[in-house]
């Protein structure tokens, strides 16, 4: 799959953000948590990797829905399309 240089930095935030969850990210960008790790290893620094591999690993109930204590939906910013592009 072949990403725009937009995509790659929503992906990048996306992944992220602690109430975006994999399977948000998987619904936009057709992309398993597998793919979403060796995307993030591939296009952060070492050290920002290894960061977000630890961050996401101590949040893995926010970052997988099925885990998540609530069952609110998905955040969307008054920015972002239904498609999940942002309003310029």
């Amino acid at each position: 799959m072949e990403l725009s240089e937009e995509d790659k930095d929503r992906l990048i935030r996306m992944a992220w953000e602690d109430r975006t969850t994999f399977e948000a990210i998987k619904l936009q960008f057709g992309m398993t948590n597998n793919q979403v790790i060796k995307f993030m290893r591939a296009n952060l620094d070492p050290k920002a990797f290894a960061r977000w591999r630890k961050r996401t690993n101590e949040n893995t109930k926010l970052k997988h829905e099925k885990l998540r204590g609530f069952k609110l939906g998905r955040f969307k910013s008054r920015m972002q399309r239904m498609d999940g592009s942002t309003k310029s």
